[in-house]
């Protein structure tokens, strides 16, 4: 006997053809049922998934689109009320404005009227006033005829201070009146008295009422040049003048006429005074 026949092989035996086929036929049945299980339920998934993404998302799409269109008309709205509040808040400031200035302009136009009547009446109460003093003054030069003797006599040739007084106002004959003004541009009346005495060195008061008092009164039938002519009464007089001889005064008459020279019957004085 061999000396290997006693030990046992270690081989496996061999599986005959027909069991591995069957064996086969097992293993491919239940992967191939899996196979399908596993696609039917893919198949399945695949079918829910997109069914309800189908019906959610154009609602959730629609209610966004909706949302929004909302919230752009509603900022549109807004845009346009502030845009509409703005304009309404310039226009209102505007006519404002506008309300201010024509206010403005019509006190102006008040007050410059209220002035001008003011300086009518007063103009209308001076020539009041002149033809009552005329008229008078007229009466008394009648009387004087009538007695022999001249209204108004005396010296017509100035020498000394009275022809530099002279000279002086004739010089300024044709300038502006303006109240309250002493040259030498323009004048008022008792600005006019007071600047030509300045010339001689002579310190006369300021307004006419005072220059009527201011030296010795004199006869208007002896006046000589250089006398200060005055209007109204001795200490309330409302004009003054000066008289340049020959029946002549100059005087600051009023903003119409200016400085002028005229004889004395264009306005009669009531009286004068001698500071010379």
């Amino acid at each position: 006997m061999s000396h290997t026949a006693h030990i046992r092989s270690h081989r496996k035996p061999r599986r005959s053809a027909s069991s591995i086929v069957v064996r086969s036929g097992v293993a491919g049945g239940v992967l191939s049922t899996l196979a399908v299980a596993g696609a039917a339920g893919y198949a399945n998934a695949a079918e829910a998934e997109p069914v309800t993404q189908t019906l959610e998302l154009p609602t959730l799409t629609a209610d966004v689109a909706t949302q929004v269109a909302q919230s752009a008309d509603a900022t549109q709205q807004a845009a346009a009320n502030y845009e509409l509040q703005a304009e309404r808040d310039a226009a209102a400031a505007s006519a404002a404005k506008q309300a201010k200035a024509d206010l403005a302009e019509a006190r102006q136009k008040a007050e410059a009227k209220k002035k001008a009547q003011e300086k009518a009446r007063k103009e209308a109460a001076a020539r009041a006033t002149r033809n009552a003093q005329r008229t008078v003054l007229t009466a008394s030069a009648s009387a004087s005829t009538d007695a022999g003797s001249a209204t108004v006599t005396g010296s017509s040739s100035a020498t000394g201070s009275a022809a530099a007084i002279v000279s002086f106002v004739k010089s300024q004959v044709g300038k502006a009146y303006v109240s309250g003004a002493t040259g030498p541009s323009a004048y008022d009346c008792s600005g006019l008295v007071q600047t030509a005495f300045k010339q001689v060195g002579i310190s006369l008061p300021r307004v006419s009422q005072d220059q009527s008092t201011a030296g010795t009164q004199v006869s208007l039938s002896n006046l000589q040049p250089g006398d200060i002519l005055y209007w109204g009464s001795a200490g309330s007089a409302y004009h003054v003048g000066v008289y340049v001889g020959d029946g002549m005064f100059v005087g600051a008459q009023n903003p119409s006429t200016g400085v002028v020279e005229r004889p004395l019957s264009y306005d009669p004085p009531t009286g004068a005074v001698r500071v010379l």
